[in-house]
């Protein structure tokens, strides 16, 4: 227990780094070994892949930024795209000063797959469920309203917005969402979410384009994750030339915070430890 208090302590404190176009990145790192840089996802921040990785750092070196529109990092410029989310990466990366295992969360493993394939040097890439699917030009006028949304303050409508429109939640889970009357989400994360549509938007949803991703991918979901995404993900494992493709039975969506155990140890299984 000690251990995982010492590690959780070490988390409280975080450093910055001035990313391509000014930006300021903050980051925090964890354990010793093989460098791992864990990727966030939309809402997520310095802390969202906390429970995961402190279940990694006997063995790995693990780097979490914060990305940019998160706090404590800079919000960046505006329209956001994924090409300025790879130059981040590849500054903290030249930072690092050698290749390193690349992981990341729902959109964050979009970010990964992004930065795969503008060729970082990136030794092997770990996505826990990329929502694909959830891009184009349809994504705009989502963006619209969510900002005119939390510009009013109405913050729940907001994330029905996005739960409906973006994750695509069932009726049925997005009304068992609304009866339990789970607190707002932290409006301070709304700048990000505002940039993630922006580059979703100016994304495209072809999957066959990462077969140019030709590094060993572990490609991770949960068993009982809505649609579109296991068609997305089954399609996604087709095309990419070097993948293991991992099933998480009774899990949806939010496995690496209600399992972190479980997702931690595929992590270990996949990635080399030198």
């Amino acid at each position: 227990m000690s251990s995982v208090i010492e590690m959780s302590e070490s988390f409280a404190s975080f450093e910055s780094f001035e990313s391509f176009d000014g930006t300021a990145i903050s980051w925090q790192q964890l354990g010793s070994g093989p460098p791992v840089v864990m990727v966030h996802g939309s809402g997520g921040g310095l802390h969202s892949w906390q429970p995961v990785a402190e279940r990694l750092a006997d063995r790995f070196e693990l780097w979490t930024p914060a990305r940019r529109g998160y706090a404590p990092s800079g919000a960046g410029r505006s329209p956001k795209c994924f090409t300025d989310e790879v130059g981040d990466l590849r500054t903290l990366i030249d930072k690092i000063g050698c290749p390193v295992h690349l992981v990341g969360m729902s959109y964050g493993a979009t970010v990964a797959l992004h930065a795969a394939a503008a060729g970082l040097p990136v030794r092997s890439l770990v996505l826990w469920e990329p929502p694909l699917y959830a891009a184009g030009e349809k994504l705009t006028p989502v963006l619209a309203e969510f900002e005119d949304l939390t510009a009013h303050g109405d913050r729940r409508r907001a994330d029905r917005l996005l739960a409906e429109k973006v994750a695509r939640v069932p009726a049925k889970l997005l009304d068992l969402m609304d009866a339990v009357g789970a607190d707002d989400d932290d409006p301070s994360d709304a700048p990000g979410w505002c940039r993630d549509l922006e580059s979703m938007a100016a994304d495209s949803v072809g999957v066959e384009r990462w077969s140019a991703v030709t590094v060993p991918t572990l490609l991770m979901r949960g068993a009982d994750t809505w649609e579109p995404m296991p068609a997305t993900l089954d399609r996604l494992a087709t095309a990419l030339p070097h993948v293991t493709y991992v099933t998480f039975p009774g899990q949806m969506h939010f496995a690496p915070s209600l399992v972190p155990e479980d997702v931690a140890a595929e992590i270990t299984r996949f990635l080399p430890r030198s």
